[in-house]
Formats: structure tokens, C-alpha cells, sequence
């Protein structure tokens, strides 16, 4: 014997959601949406800042390397790529640009411009100091 259920809708509707219902849906979702933002900002940030961490190592290893095989510091940034010690200048995260670094000059008698480089972004870092003093 087979039992068959009535559907509690009257024929001829058809079936769906109400308007209230999409509503409440999307205001949940907003609202989920809201609370995690600015935890994910947070990593982007955590994520440029790694970034901008690893391209001050770079160039100022590659400084350092055309120091010891020159004798001398570059004049620019550009004489790295130049000479083929990186394949090209990388770009700050913070500025966007490859042309934004600040340098350095060495002190004392050491010929070249540039001993250090630093990012050209005025933003402060989440640990609040400057990315121009990294």
C-alpha cells in the first residue's frame, strides 16, 4: 500500500522564494561579507608587505654583489638590470611603480650612487613605522 503525501500548495503556483525571503538571504550575506573585509585587507596588506620585504633583500644583495665584482657601487638601480645581476628593477607594491625606489648614496670615498635602496611609498606599515624607512 503506497501513501501518498498532498502538496501543501495550491495547484496552479508555482513554486519559489518570496521576496522576503531573497531579502533575508542577501542581508545575511552582506552582513558575512562586512565582518570579514577587514580581516581580508589586512592579509593583502600582510601580503605586500612581504612582498616589499623580499624585493629590499634582493636589490640590496645584488647591490652588494656588483660592489664585489666592481669595486664600485651602480650609479642606478637600472645598471643592476643592465649588467643582467636581476632581470629587471621589481616594482614597490605600495607604489606601484619600478621607478618610485629612493637610494641611497654610500658615505665616505666609495664611488657610485647608490649603497641602499628604500620603497618610495609615504604609507606606514601595520607595525607603524614608514615603508620609506624599511
Amino acid at each position: 500500500m503506497i501513501i501518498r503525501l498532498r502538496n501543501s500548495r495550491r495547484k496552479g503556483l508555482d513554486p519559489g522564494f518570496t521576496l522576503i525571503e531573497m531579502m533575508i538571504v542577501v542581508a545575511i550575506l552582506s552582513i558575512l561579507a562586512t565582518m570579514a573585509m577587514p580581516g581580508f585587507q589586512r592579509q593583502l596588506i600582510r601580503a605586500k608587505e612581504t612582498s616589499l620585504r623580499r624585493s629590499l633583500f634582493v636589490m640590496r644583495d645584488t647591490i652588494d654583489q656588483y660592489f664585489a665584482d666592481q669595486g664600485r657601487y651602480p650609479d642606478a638601480l637600472q645598471d643592476l638590470a643592465d649588467n643582467k645581476y636581476i632581470r629587471q628593477l621589481p616594482m614597490d607594491p605600495f607604489t606601484g611603480r619600478a621607478d618610485s625606489w629612493i637610494t641611497i648614496p654610500p658615505e665616505g670615498f666609495a664611488e657610485g650612487n647608490v649603497y641602499d635602496v628604500h620603497s618610495g611609498s609615504n604609507k606606514v606599515s601595520l607595525d607603524g613605522v614608514p615603508y620609506n624607512e624599511w
